[in-house]
């Protein structure tokens, strides 16, 4: 039986492979992402570069981003994006 932990483990490979896979498409318009944790179902991102303060961040968060990953990765149920995270602070 697998663990929860290497659960995670492999679920947190799988959001990397698809967050890579949109990365491309995030520079090309001078944005990016960063992966900042997974729990409860839930990816928090931190949108980077052009993307901060772009009109359609909740779009592409919500139509692309987060429709992308529920749909390759069942464990995924919602994204949501953390704004001014310290490296400190927790989810």
């Amino acid at each position: 039986m697998e663990s929860k932990e290497n659960k995670n483990a492999e679920t947190i490979k799988e959001i990397h492979r698809v967050l890579d896979k949109l990365r491309p498409y995030l520079n090309s318009e001078g944005g990016d992402i960063q992966f900042v944790d997974f729990e409860d179902g839930i990816v928090y991102v931190r949108m980077l570069g052009a993307c901060v303060g772009c009109g359609s961040i909740d779009y592409t968060l919500k139509e692309g981003i987060e429709a992308l990953l529920v749909e390759y990765v069942p464990e995924v149920i919602e994204v949501r994006n953390v704004e001014n995270l310290d490296e400190e602070e927790e989810i």
